[in-house]
């Protein structure tokens, strides 16, 4: 699995950079952050002990569906679902078909690596 890299800027600094790309006067390099936060606090939030312990259990353990998660890391499945909801909507996760109609949760990357201006 790869490093996913992520940058923190403001809303406006995002705004700015998101229309100079679609009105191709900016080319984002390739090296360049994928996800974006607007704060340290933000990123702190997203990236909670609790939360990148999930995520190592989810690229360990791949679960077959949210409810055996849940029961491997003995969080409730709704406080859970929200969680996962939020690491699908920043690229941490995605989910896959599962045994009959249940969806798996699956880490896209490894790590995580930050880029930051002063």
């Amino acid at each position: 699995m790869k490093m996913l890299k992520v940058g923190i800027a403001s809303l406006e600094q995002y705004k700015a950079r998101t229309l100079a790309i679609a009105r191709g006067e900016y080319v984002p390099a390739p090296g360049e952050p994928k996800v974006w936060f607007q704060s340290i606090e933000s990123l702190a939030q997203v990236l909670s002990d609790k939360n990148r312990a999930l995520l190592a259990l989810i690229a360990t353990m791949e679960p077959q569906s949210v409810n055996e998660l849940a029961l491997k890391s003995g969080r409730a499945k709704s406080n859970l679902s929200r969680t996962l909801r939020t690491l699908e909507q920043y690229g941490l996760i995605h989910f896959e078909q599962g045994p009959g109609r249940q969806l798996a949760p699956r880490a896209n990357y490894s790590g995580i690596s930050l880029e930051m201006a002063f």
